[in-house]
């Protein structure tokens, strides 16, 4: 059974992150990676009761959350400001928290960002993140998850070399990549490649599809993305267990996610029906 992870997104603002679960599990989907924000998943939001009502649901279902997305708009590790850095390590401390609850293995986080004007030296901002990091590493393995970077466009590690030189200078296991191609693609980074030459410390992989001009996590063959030659990559790798499809369209996500499933199997990769 080559069943690959689903990412809620698309109901961001439509639907909880617990009834988009009931309503994919419907459609014969097990594994899932829910984006924490409010109203979907908000941790600050879930009582001790709703956390344990919503994992009951969960093992109702047979279905699992396998990552937590805390997110990178709301919260930046890397601040020039100490207690915004503390905020943000607060904010990761209660999704590691949640995680521990549903019995997560993993939590992705953004490694932060510097202003674009004048921004703060990679040195300083390195330093912070590390500092961050020192606070929020034994959390996680305390709580029994592990902490994935994502490379996202937008921060100071936007290329999987940034990425894979933060994860062998913390050197443990409880940390490392989630890598999203389409964020890769985004900014002229060739996907395959890169999967293929850092995947020991890839730890998930986003799928969806994207342009150059205008970024995006769009259907199966819409954009740059060779899907042939990733899926013999992710086939040589990590497997499909360990990808996560994150096509985000709002309108009708059940039959979005169902289309992406054909594609994907048009283009050589061995998925469950």
């Amino acid at each position: 059974m080559n069943q690959m992870i689903i990412n809620t997104f698309s109901y961001l603002w439509s639907s909880t992150a617990i009834d988009a679960i009931a309503e994919l599990v419907d459609h014969g989907y097990e594994t899932f990676e829910v984006p924490i924000s409010s109203p979907h998943c908000w941790p600050d939001e879930l009582s001790g009761p709703e956390r344990s009502a919503i994992y009951a649901q969960l093992n109702g279902y047979g279905a699992k959350i396998r990552s937590l997305n805390a997110g990178g708009y709301d919260i930046n590790l890397s601040s020039p400001g100490a207690n915004m850095r503390r905020k943000s390590v607060e904010h990761i401390k209660s999704v590691i928290d949640l995680a521990e609850a549903w019995e997560v293995s993993e939590v992705v986080i953004s490694p932060g960002t510097r202003r674009p004007m004048i921004s703060p030296s990679l040195e300083n901002v390195y330093g912070w993140m590390y500092e961050s990091l020192e606070n929020l590493i034994p959390l996680a393995k305390q709580a029994g998850t592990r902490l994935l970077f994502e490379n996202t466009p937008y921060c100071f590690t936007p290329t999987i070399q940034d990425l894979a030189g933060v994860v062998s200078t913390i050197n443990d296991d409880s940390v490392k990549i989630v890598y999203d191609v389409a964020n890769a693609a985004y900014i002229g980074e060739d996907p395959v490649e890169s999967l293929l030459s850092h995947h020991e410390c890839i730890g998930l992989v986003h799928i969806s599809d994207t342009g150059t001009d205008t970024w995006g996590h769009d259907p199966i063959g819409t954009g740059v993305i060779d899907w042939s030659g990733l899926g013999k990559a992710v086939k040589e790798t990590c497997g499909v267990k360990n990808v996560v499809l994150e096509i985000i369209r709002e309108e009708n996500p059940v039959q979005e996610f169902k289309k992406a499933m054909q594609d994907l199997n048009d283009q050589g990769w061995e998925l469950a029906n």
